[in-house]
């Protein structure tokens, strides 16, 4: 699909409006109630819907199912994120009317660094046909790793903060409280974080790890740049009404690692026979509509076998109590 540089310029500017559109209505520090956080989900992905159809009528259908694919398959892998936001509000304490501006700063700075993954894997692609061979296998293994952190519990129970964060904070200070949603202030004539900009910068630089697998993930289903930039967009922007609206949910999601491994293993395979056509080797190829249907069904099955062993779960442990 050939974007020219005004339509990319048209997509940005109007990514930024959507933003700004989104930070003006919530720019009051308040207590996001689930009707809220419902409303402005439905928004985010109605709006992708939209999106993907005008891609049907200027791009045809290959770009269409190539951005749902990518989408579905970036939203699932960022409701995944959730679960490490909901530790670094606990482990920060962040008061819950100042969540909702952590959260859309969070995801501001997400997307941005995200940016720069996507053009440098669009270099790296372009210049380096081997290197699907490379994101192929790192898919697989982190298949295995999801597989196997998922028997030995499912995700930490504390954030640790990483050394980046770490630096910065030993380097300028932070204050010992919330200062409202001010991000600097001054203690002691010096000028020092708040645990608010901690906070923001600790999501910041947490999703650069995820990309580091959902970036090659979407590749494997796309190698339009275009496409792979607006799916990450449109899949976090979304993401900050989903904390709130699905919050509650996450412990119930027991199976996701389960499903989000099959997904990664699954395009990891792709990688790997796309690899090997460009290399002359005749092997079947897997098909958009396939991937996509593929990934639909396994997130489906992974919720309801979730849902269902939660309720099986809440029944013992109500048993156990009378």
């Amino acid at each position: 699909m050939n974007v020219s540089l005004t339509v990319w310029l048209l997509t940005v500017v109007a990514l930024c409006v959507l933003v700004g559109a989104d930070f003006f209505i919530g720019r009051k520090p308040h207590d996001v109630s689930v009707k809220e956080a419902g409303v402005w989900t439905v928004v985010w992905v109605v709006l992708a819907c939209l999106f993907g159809l005008g891609l049907l009528l200027f791009g045809g259908a290959r770009p269409t199912g190539e951005f749902f694919a990518g989408y579905i398959t970036e939203k699932s892998l960022s409701v995944d994120n959730l679960f490490v936001f909901v530790l670094i509000m606990g482990k920060f304490a962040v008061p819950s009317q100042y969540q909702q501006r952590v959260l859309m700063v969070g995801v501001i700075m997400a997307l941005v660094l995200r940016a720069g993954f996507i053009a440098a894997g669009a270099a790296i692609i372009s210049t380096f046909s081997w290197v699907f061979y490379l994101f192929g296998a790192f898919l697989i293994w982190t298949a295995w790793k999801l597989v196997q952190d998922a028997r030995k519990g499912g995700h930490e129970e504390e954030y640790e903060e990483n050394k980046l964060l770490k630096t910065v904070e030993r380097r300028f200070g932070v204050a010992d409280r919330y200062h409202g949603t001010k991000l600097w202030v001054e203690e002691n004539g010096r000028r020092v974080m708040t645990p608010m900009l901690v906070v923001m910068l600790a999501i910041g630089s947490t999703d650069v790890l995820f990309a580091l697998d959902s970036i090659p993930a979407i590749y494997g289903l796309t190698q339009d740049p275009y496409i792979v930039f607006t799916a990450n967009a449109f899949a976090l922007m979304g993401l900050r009404q989903l904390y709130f609206l699905i919050g509650g949910l996450l412990k119930k999601l027991v199976h996701l690692s389960y499903g989000l491994s099959i997904i990664l293993g699954f395009i990891g395979v792709k990688l790997v026979l796309h690899a090997l056509h460009e290399s002359g080797v005749h092997v079947p190829e897997i098909s958009i509509p396939f991937s996509l249907g593929f990934i639909v069904l396994v997130l489906t099955v992974t919720t309801l076998t979730s849902l269902r062993a939660a309720k099986r779960q809440e029944g013992v442990e109500a048993e156990r109590a009378v």
